[in-house]
This record gives structure tokens, C-alpha cells and sequence, in this order.
């Protein structure tokens, strides 16, 4: 039984000594919450599909110190989000506006949807209309014989 204590104590160290994000967190716990929704709503630009708060790589963590360093300096989400997008584009948001280049990015899952929808009422029309004709037929060849 002491083993398994033993080793669950030890699991749970070597589980936070693996934790992505190593820097001490904020006193406030406000400005902690704000840090942590900035961290998963920007995109780690290498992994890119992940938020700069799951990725291991070496950007994120720049980033991460980068969001850090500004929460503490007053930014508000705007400013630190304006800042990351004016240098990196709006690819590093999860969640980019809605504007002209990316109008296609937003609206292309409905498209894609209404032509899945389109392509399959044509499919069932003409198999529709194609059972009927056979039937039709069918009715002609049964009253000639």
C-alpha cells in the first residue's frame, strides 16, 4: 500500500514537471483567468493546432512569455490580441473576424453543406424518376405479352 502511494505521489510530480506552461502564476487570480483564455485563444504558429498553451514548441513559449509580460504591463485582451495579430497575422487567433479575406473561412462550411444538400436531392430525383420510368415500362412489357 505504501508503494502505491509512493508511486501515485511520484506520477503526480512528474506530471506537473511535464506541464507546458512553467511560469509561476499570477497572484490575482483575474489576471490569471484573463492569462489563460489569451493562451488557448491564440494558435501556436508551428503546431497549428494547437493553442500556445498546449504547445511545446519554442514560439509558444516566447508567446506565452510575450502575453505574460504584457498582462503584467496593463494591456488590456485588445491590445495584447491587436499585438499578436499585427505581427503574426490573423492566423494566430483561433477564432479570426469576420472580414473580406476571411469571409470564405467562416462561410465555407454552410457552402459546403448546401452542396452536399443540392447533390443529393438531384441524386434522389433522378433515382426517383428512374424507378418510375422502369416501372412504367415494366407495366408495358407485362399488358403486351
Amino acid at each position: 500500500m505504501k508503494r502505491l502511494l509512493a508511486l501515485l505521489t511520484l506520477l503526480l510530480l512528474v506530471a506537473r514537471a511535464f506541464g507546458v506552461d512553467t511560469g509561476e502564476e499570477f497572484a490575482d487570480p483575474a489576471l490569471q483567468a484573463r492569462y489563460e483564455r489569451l493562451t488557448h485563444d491564440l494558435r501556436c504558429l508551428v503546431c497549428q493546432n494547437e493553442s500556445i498553451a498546449d504547445s511545446n514548441a519554442g514560439l509558444a513559449a516566447d508567446l506565452r512569455r510575450e502575453v505574460r509580460e504584457m498582462l503584467s504591463a496593463g494591456k488590456s485582451d485588445q491590445e495584447i490580441l491587436a499585438f499578436m495579430t499585427d505581427r503574426y497575422g490573423d492566423f494566430v487567433l483561433f477564432r479570426p473576424p469576420f472580414v473580406a479575406r476571411t469571409w470564405l473561412l467562416w462561410l465555407a462550411p454552410a457552402l459546403l453543406l448546401a452542396a452536399g444538400a443540392w447533390i443529393a436531392v438531384r441524386i434522389i430525383r433522378q433515382k426517383a424518376q428512374l424507378a418510375r420510368t422502369d416501372t412504367d415500362d415494366s407495366d408495358l412489357d407485362s399488358g403486351s405479352a
